[in-house]
């Protein structure tokens, strides 16, 4: 039993780490979509620890934290998805404006 307790608290080590990195990532981008998918696999890592804690401490109503956590870090990556689109898509209008404008001038 020992054993799996050391194994817990290793894993748990190692994905802090990893959730360091990815908070880094999140943080210098360079892309929105680099950010996005950041905050996501931050979303991921952080539902496999309060998993890993529910094994850990013998806890069932982690799990059920966990699944909230999970609907809301899927629904928080589906509005942020939104968000960059519809910025994305406003960039594409402005500079289609911009260009039918420069054309108009020349002519």
């Amino acid at each position: 039993m020992e054993i799996y307790h050391t194994l817990y608290i290793t894993l748990l080590i190692v994905l802090s780490f990893m959730l360091l990195v990815c908070l880094i990532r999140a943080v210098r981008g360079p892309r929105i979509a680099d950010r996005l998918m950041a905050v996501n696999m931050m979303g991921t890592m952080v539902m496999v620890m309060i998993s890993i804690l529910a094994l850990m401490l013998k806890e069932g109503y982690l799990v059920d934290i966990c699944l909230i956590y999970a609907m809301i870090s899927f629904l928080a990556v589906v509005v942020l998805s939104k968000v960059y689109i519809g910025i994305y898509e406003e960039r594409q209008h402005h500079m289609e404006a911009g260009k039918e404008g420069e054309t108009d001038e020349r002519s």
